[in-house]
């Protein structure tokens, strides 16, 4: 490995490999095509980060005017935003010294700085599949001459229905590109990519089957809760003793968005994060919550795979995750680089049959989860919670209510104003009234006889409208 990564790696305080990448590295260096397995958390990023930077030209070095000018050498392909800047975010750390320029692309964000930067020029890209095609068809982005190309969570990318697009770009690249691929599972679909794309790759497993295998330092809780007492819940398990910072998962953005709002009205610093919001917004929170800005992060399932935050000591599911592979995804975002954490699930009435099916398929110890209120005694004793704890560290801001007395005399007082105010121009009758004249005088005198014809027409509708006897004759023929 190249001393100048070596160097960049050991400021940050990283100096001893994990699994994935004391298998990845000596394979991946030597340009051969790879497969790469492992779970969650396990340093996959700087596993195929490292032989990428290492083969790259930097453009102070004399090989680089060999090369097309400004055209990327890599190509790292990513499902979301969150794991793109992610990966960004260590290849700059690991190229600090070598003068590689990196640009992350991704949806959401204008085209204005994404183009100019490609303009200048750049050696490593890291995107997701849409944006980068669409960069291509705009003849901004050539990836005809990288020597590299990294598919990372290829698995989610197929869930995500990136699949058409991934076979898209890699019809772009160079047919004698190096290949990485790496994913937490394998379906029949990757498999099939791999098949097709990939040259005799090398098939590399860190570790034991993933489907059935959790994070070791994470210990896990499933409670069968009410849906009202969520809150509550999570609101005391943020005042246990080892509670540090916080990501809970949700079903639905909308979920997520007023998650977010209850903590935060219950005390807690908390943020959502969620597709529909600005991309600026997501960026904000994640950096907040990395910089210890924020303590709770309500995020959903597409935003929970770009979330590498140190120092996350439990997440908690506040609705049951759809399957077995969304479960260890999600509780995979604490318990990280060899960190112990905690995972706690609710499992609502509704979810029990759900539950079971994870539970089987992980072969976990939970088949029946255990009945659990804010109040229940071995909540507080799983959690560490002191007793006499509430789920909320500042009182409800108070809601300010007239006395019914004085709203009722404000009504009054209303009523009046509009009664002073009231003009007619007619009277009940239909007559005008003069401007200024008193309700019920008629703007100006008739003759008499006009006077005398319309008092005899109010007589004959008064006629008119007499009730009939019952031989149909009028009422006053029958006297």
């Amino acid at each position: 490995m190249l001393p100048e990564i070596c160097d960049a790696l050991e400021r940050a305080n990283i100096v001893t490999p994990f699994a994935i990448q004391e298998m990845t590295l000596s394979v991946a260096l030597l340009g051969t095509d790879l497969i790469g397995q492992a779970r969650t958390g396990t340093g996959k990023t700087l596993a195929f980060g490292i032989p990428v930077l290492q083969r790259s030209v930097a453009p102070s070095d004399p090989a680089y005017a060999d090369l097309p000018q400004g055209k990327p050498q890599a190509l790292v392909v990513a499902p979301t935003r969150e794991l793109a800047l992610q990966v960004s975010n260590d290849l700059h750390l690991a190229s600090k010294d070598l003068g590689l320029r990196v640009l992350t692309v991704y949806g959401g964000v204008g085209y204005d700085t994404q183009l100019d930067t490609l303009a200048s020029g750049v050696d490593i890209v890291v995107g997701t599949p849409g944006r980068l095609i669409d960069l291509c068809n705009r003849r901004a982005l050539d990836i005809s001459h990288v020597h590299a190309l990294v598919l990372d969570e290829a698995d989610e990318m197929l869930d995500l229905g990136f699949l058409p697009d991934v076979e898209r770009i890699l019809a772009m690249t160079p047919e004698t590109r190096q290949t990485m691929l790496f994913s937490a599972t394998m379906p029949a679909a990757i498999v099939s990519l791999a098949r097709i794309h990939m040259r005799h790759p090398m098939n590399i497993r860190a570790e034991s089957s993933y489907e059935n295998a959790t994070v070791p330092a994470t210990a896990q809780f499933i409670y069968q809760v009410h849906d009202l007492d969520k809150p509550e819940i999570i609101g005391r398990v943020l005042q246990a003793e080892d509670a540090g910072k916080i990501i809970v998962f949700t079903r639905t953005k909308r979920q997520a968005q007023r998650v977010a709002d209850d903590l935060a009205e219950r005390g807690f610093s908390a943020s959502p994060l969620h597709g529909d919001m600005a991309q600026v917004a997501r960026e904000k929170a994640l950096t907040k919550f990395r910089e210890d800005k924020l303590r709770v992060l309500v995020a959903t399932d597409v935003a929970a795979r770009g979330i590498d935050v140190a120092g996350v000591s439990h997440v908690i599911n506040y609705s049951c995750p759809e399957d077995d592979k969304t479960y260890v995804h999600r509780i995979g975002r604490t318990g990280r680089a060899g960190a112990s954490g905690i995972a706690i699930t609710f499992v609502d009435w509704a979810d029990l049959a759900r539950w079971k099916m994870i539970n089987k398929a992980l072969d976990l110890p939970f088949e029946q989860p255990q009945e659990t209120y804010s109040t229940s005694e071995h909540l507080y004793h799983d959690q560490g919670i002191a007793p006499g704890t509430k789920g909320r560290i500042v009182d409800p801001a108070p809601v300010e209510r007239k006395p019914r007395e004085d709203r009722g005399g404000e009504r009054r007082e209303r009523s009046g104003d509009r009664n002073r105010n009231r003009n007619r121009t007619r009277t009940r009758s239909g007559e005008t009234v003069a401007a200024g004249a008193p309700a019920g005088t008629s703007a100006a005198p008739e003759a008499e006889g006009g006077e005398a014809r319309s008092n005899g027409s109010r007589n004959r509708s008064r006629s008119r409208n007499r009730r009939r006897s019952s031989g149909s004759k009028p009422a006053a023929a029958a006297e």
